[in-house]
């Protein structure tokens, strides 16, 4: 199957065929990846300076595609996303790669569990998280035409079938004991820990802004308030606007994402890291038994 990033990478291309806008700002990583072009700029090992050249090609009326690893896109230019976009209010298309853990053989400096959680420091900022290569196709075009700022965040990990792309939640499941919100590649996972669980599963794509009308309905439909959110990225990064949608109902929340209280030191695997956080099929089970009781207790 075809990689998120290849589908980004070719979909990208075919746009810049028709539309002079779109321009792609690389700091070395996905170098090959794209074909030569006047408007595939390449910075080198500088993660800064792409940040602020995309800025820059905003300013000028360019629809910059900025892209590389989440830490590198993320965390060490975070400056200047604050500033250069956010600050002097430009629009941009910021695409990352290796989600929190997916290549783990590099080591915790290719590790960016906490990048959603950043952007919501800073206004007016989309975040997508697609859980199948299908779905970029879609989500990358509709960036590219607008004008405001997006994340698209890319990952390794995905599901075995795409969803139709929406802004806000999709119901994939109904049951009536409350509500599990499955984010980008995490759905599997919950399909398959929820399967004998009388519970609704809502799948994300569109992370920011958060479908606070979706999960309302959702818990009106299930007759339920207990809500249970599974993030790929930093724990309980969305919990805050869970608990804003739901402020006026009697609710329990709980996350399950990348734990807050650990620090791997080793390198594993992808599935070793799904296993310390909780984040496979048997902790995301443990975690809705405990929240939405046995499936006994439901007969």
């Amino acid at each position: 199957m075809t990689s998120m990033r290849q589908v980004f990478v070719d979909t990208v291309e075919d746009v810049m065929r028709h539309d002079p806008r779109v321009a792609v700002v690389l700091a070395e990583i996905s170098r090959d990846a794209f074909a030569p072009h006047e408007r595939v700029i390449n910075v080198g090992i500088r993660e800064q300076a792409m940040v602020g050249v995309g800025a820059g090609l905003a300013l000028s009326g360019l629809r910059p595609v900025v892209h590389t690893y989440a830490p590198f896109l993320v965390e060490r230019p975070f400056e200047q996303i604050k500033l250069d976009f956010g600050h002097q209010d430009l629009g941009g298309v910021l695409v990352s790669i290796g989600g929190s853990y997916d290549d783990p053989v590099w080591g915790r400096t290719h590790q960016a569990p906490g990048d959603v959680a950043l952007f919501d420091t800073l206004p007016g900022w989309t975040v997508r998280v697609p859980g199948h290569p299908a779905e970029v196709g879609p989500i990358v075009r509709d960036a590219l035409e607008r004008d405001d700022r997006v994340y698209l965040r890319l990952s390794l990990r995905e599901n075995t079938a795409p969803h139709p792309v929406v802004e806000g939640f999709t119901e994939v499941r109904h049951g009536g004991r409350g509500v599990v919100v499955a984010v980008g590649p995490m759905l599997d996972t919950v399909l398959e820990a929820t399967r004998d669980a009388d519970v609704t599963v809502l799948y994300a794509t569109t992370v920011r802004p958060f479908d606070a009308a979706g999960l309302q309905a959702a818990v009106g439909r299930a007759g339920r308030a207990d809500v249970l959110l599974v993030e790929p990225y930093l724990e309980g990064t969305s919990a805050h606007l869970a608990a804003e949608a739901l402020a006026d109902v009697p609710h329990r929340l709980r996350s399950l994402g990348v734990r807050r209280d650990a620090e791997l030191r080793a390198y594993g695997t992808a599935e070793d890291h799904d296993s310390a956080h909780d984040l496979d099929v048997p902790g995301v089970a443990a975690a809705v038994r405990r929240m939405f009781g046995h499936p006994a207790a439901a007969a």
